[in-house]
């Protein structure tokens, strides 16, 4: 029997758990550890009955590294996979090497209090060496290298949407389409409607401090910085229509450039409607997406979090929102001596994932791919000792999955491409 502890219970989990229950093949026992556990024991007693996966729920802390070891200890699963914080990936990492199991997550660590002044002295040297100020990056995961892999365990990180299936899109163009890949350009579009004036899509605390950050991009061997949102452009997308598209800083453009150094230029654009800008604009400047604690009637908070607290729980969405996404790649590059463009993407209706698994299709996107991750390390298709992202391994299983799982891509050969 193999196990598999899921730590969180957002919208995120709720559809990797869905989709473990699916596929019991692999996952024939998961357990779900959250703070709240009442929200985990609601997702068991909806799912039980629908599958022969053995499901537990169980109360953790996931700051706390003792906490989760005892955790660990108790269930005894072969691997973790992390759909908590970013915050928490490092605890979850360390508890994983106390016990001597598996860790795999869909985004890369992120510190939440960013005035602490040892990780600021840390993240300010990372800033003058590299080029960017974006809180989120891989170096803090990637010291971790030599310690996975001394313990013989497989850390599998970014394994979502973006990062994650479009770095596995990377790894595939490479095998399957170029001699040499010379420009990556990735877009993410929602082309969903909630009906609210304004929400975000996941996590607003993570959301909205990515969006507002300045923007970065790759380009011949060192990062070039924006201000927020200053570079847009308009794209065509199938099934979606015309959309406004902003450059960002996004953290799989960090492991690409690592681990592919050939490409020239790599670049992350979101799609962002004219509302939701205004919106976050006047929130950002009457103070809500501070992320420092600030005194109110005797009492430390934290704005941005305060704002979370009044803003549509992202998991609520999946009933309202209509409409589509478009996520992928564009690929410039040398094949056989002559130039060739590529497009490789995939197209998830809201409401097609919310009749599945009652989420929206962010959610979703985001929830197959953390189980297709959780797979390939437990089925041992991508199981060696380190610390790896996603485009670092044959792409061709997981490729495979995402079309039996519920995300069908699809090949362009004559793209158009972003100017």
């Amino acid at each position: 029997m193999t196990k598999l502890l899921i730590i969180g219970c957002g919208g995120v989990a709720s559809v990797a758990i869905h989709k473990c229950c699916q596929n019991s093949e692999v996952f024939d026992d998961i357990m779900i550890a959250s703070r709240t556990v009442s929200k985990c024991d609601a997702l068991k007693a909806k799912l039980e009955g629908t599958t022969k996966t053995k499901i537990s729920t169980a109360k953790v802390d996931a700051d706390n590294v003792d906490d989760l070891v005892n955790l660990i200890n108790e269930y005894k699963p072969e691997a973790v996979l992390n759909l908590a914080l970013p915050y928490q990936d490092l605890t979850i990492m360390d508890a994983c090497l106390k016990t001597k199991v598996h860790y795999i997550d869909t985004a890369n660590y992120e510190a939440e209090d960013t005035t602490d002044p040892e990780w600021r002295a840390i993240y300010e040297k990372r800033c003058k060496e590299l080029g960017f100020t974006a809180y989120f990056d891989y170096s803090w995961q990637w010291a971790y290298q030599d310690r996975f892999k001394e313990a013989g365990l497989t850390a599998l990180l970014g394994t979502g949407f973006d990062p994650g299936v479009t770095s596995v899109f990377a790894a595939y163009a490479k095998k399957h389409y170029f001699d040499e890949i010379h420009t990556i350009d990735i877009l993410d579009c929602n082309g969903g409607d909630h009906g609210y004036p304004f929400a975000t899509n996941f996590n607003p605390e993570i959301n909205l401090r990515e969006v507002s950050a300045p923007g970065s991009y790759f380009e011949n061997g060192k990062w070039v910085e924006i201000p927020a949102m200053s570079i847009k452009r308009e794209y065509n997308f199938e099934g979606v229509g015309m959309k406004d598209m902003y450059l960002l800083h996004h953290e799989e453009i960090e492991a690409l450039a690592k681990n592919m150094p050939e490409v020239k230029r790599i670049r992350f654009f979101m799609t962002f409607g004219q509302s939701y800008l205004t919106h976050m604009k006047c929130l950002e400047n009457v103070g809500l997406l501070r992320t420092d604690a600030i005194e109110f009637n005797g009492q430390e908070i934290v704005p941005i979090q305060f704002l979370k607290a009044l803003l549509p729980d992202p998991a609520s969405l999946g009933p309202r929102t209509v409409g589509k996404t478009n996520i992928g790649c564009i690929f410039t590059g040398i094949k056989d001596g002559k130039e060739k463009t590529l497009y490789i993407y995939n197209i998830c209706d809201h409401q097609e994932c919310y009749k599945e698994v009652e989420s929206q299709a962010i959610s979703y996107t985001t929830g197959v791919p953390a189980m297709i991750g959780a797979m390939m390390v437990l089925r041992g298709d991508w199981k060696k000792p380190g610390v790896f992202t996603t485009d670092e391994f044959d792409p061709d299983s997981y490729m495979e999955a995402l079309n039996k799982w519920g995300l069908p891509w699809v090949v362009d050969e004559n793209p158009v491409l972003v100017e």
